[in-house]
């Protein structure tokens, strides 16, 4: 992992965050937990070498993340993780499996496939865990 990477990520999310029209003050934010996000991954996948793992590990990070900075900022925490997720997302592996397809080597493109398909999942859950455990503290703080 080097310094351009995390910049590149960094842009990644901060990129995406300008598209959808991220209040000004967040944008920095949201670049940050792209960031984050991307140390958090190719520092797991450096010693794991599992990307799966790596990728649902750092979107729990970029939720966390997200969702703290929610609070603080108050405001929704998708303004956070959903630019932020823009560099775990599996683009080369699913233009292998389309590329592998195409020059029907089909063992080779069912490989991609499911790794595609496995990034994807991780990614949902990650963020899918974290929101439902903040949704559930905030329902108990409510009902108190």
């Amino acid at each position: 992992m080097n310094l351009m990477d995390i910049v590149m990520a960094f842009l990644g999310s901060y990129c995406p965050a300008i598209l959808f029209n991220i209040e000004r003050k967040n944008l920095i934010w949201a670049g940050l937990c792209g960031a984050l996000g991307w140390v958090v991954y190719s520092s797991l996948y450096k010693y794991t070498n599992n990307t799966v793992l790596s990728v649902m590990l750092a979107s729990i990070t970029i939720s966390l993340y997200g969702e703290l900075m929610a609070r603080q900022l108050k405001t929704p925490a998708t303004v956070f993780y959903i630019p932020s997720i823009f560099p775990l997302v599996p683009g080369i592996s699913a233009y292998d499996t389309v590329l592998f397809i195409s020059q029907n080597k089909l063992d080779e493109a069912m490989y991609k496939a499911v790794d595609t398909i496995a990034t994807a999942g991780a990614i949902a859950f990650g963020i899918m865990l974290v929101s439902t455990i903040f949704h559930y503290i905030n329902k108990k703080q409510n009902s108190n």
